[in-house]
């Protein structure tokens, strides 16, 4: 006689812990997830003590950062802002699972959904109800004036390369498809998908590109030359930032650092697996646009019916 096969779904949960409404939406969430029979994780952070010794989330496996919290995982939860969420995608990436994140900060642009809609989020993923499209990502590959490899990486925002003494300007030449662009002093280079151009790259005065558009953005950061507008380039280019006389770093997505000695250069290039995004709503990025700036649109009578 063959066995029964007992198949358990499991959902690992990313939650900013800093503040106490937080952890009072991440037990919510637990509990919800555990009510319906779905097996929750989480990752603890920062505060692992303070996970450990909660009434609630205290009774759930607890993981750091590592490849072993996404075994068995079907979907990756977020609850906090555009940093958790980024984090928490690092793990995504890596296993290649869904990632969903409910928005407990500010603006919190990378969230599919707000706190107050929460518990009806919790809802789909019980029932599976929900879509997943591709977000598009960078491939970072770090080499010495040698041209050896120093390092390689991923970003799902940004690469930012920045001159490592915040008292000068970093001496960069910027490359796009083997061949050199411009030569200039700035705070540093920011090399952007769509999805970031929103974070950063819109900081230093990029623009806006639509998440299905498929192209890689270049914002050159405060510098110093004429010839220092913002560029979009093909999904296919390969975008080269070299530091020419001094010590740089480069940071993807605000927390994935590597420092460059004097003479390196970063080389990025469309990254070969997308995170994968879940999508709670069909409705279009415009509106999550003017939602999350808070645009005025008083008075728009909008097109013909």
């Amino acid at each position: 006689m063959g066995g029964t096969t007992v198949v358990t779904r499991e959902v690992l949960l990313v939650p900013h812990t800093g503040r106490e409404v937080n952890l009072a939406s991440a037990a919510i969430a637990a509990q919800k997830l555990s009510d319906a029979g779905i097996g929750v994780r989480l990752i603890g952070g920062a505060n692992e003590e303070v996970i450990k010794h909660h009434p609630v989330l205290g009774q759930y496996p607890m993981f750091g950062h590592v490849e072993a919290a996404t075994d068995g995982v079907e979907l990756v939860l977020v609850l906090g802002g555009d940093g958790t969420f980024l984090r928490a995608a690092d793990l995504a990436h890596a296993a290649d699972l869904p990632v969903l994140g409910i928005n407990l900060g500010h603006i919190g642009f990378l969230a599919e959904w707000e706190a107050d809609s929460m518990e009806e989020a919790i809802s789909r993923v019980i029932a599976k109800d929900y879509r997943v499209e591709d977000r598009m990502t960078l491939s970072v590959v770090i080499r010495d004036e040698n041209r050896e490899v120093l390092a390689k990486g991923w970003a799902l925002n940004e690469v930012s390369v920045e001159n490592t003494n915040r008292r000068g300007v970093l001496d960069a030449t910027l490359e796009v498809d083997s061949r050199p662009v411009s030569s200039f002093g700035c705070d540093g280079v920011l090399i952007s998908t769509p999805t970031g151009s929103t974070a950063y790259a819109f900081s230093a005065g990029g623009p806006v590109l639509w998440p299905e558009l498929d192209a890689i953005l270049v914002v050159p950061n405060n510098a110093h030359a004429l010839f220092a507008k913002p560029l979009v380039v093909s999904p296919h280019s390969r975008v080269a930032v070299e530091s020419r006389n001094a010590p740089a770093i480069a940071i993807m997505d605000g927390f994935r650092t590597f420092e460059m000695p004097p003479g390196a250069r970063v080389e990025v290039v469309r990254g070969e697996r997308s995170v994968r995004w879940v999508r709670l709503d069909d409705l279009p990025f415009t509106d999550r646009l003017v939602r999350k700036f808070r645009l005025p649109v008083d008075g728009w009578r909008g097109p013909a019916a």
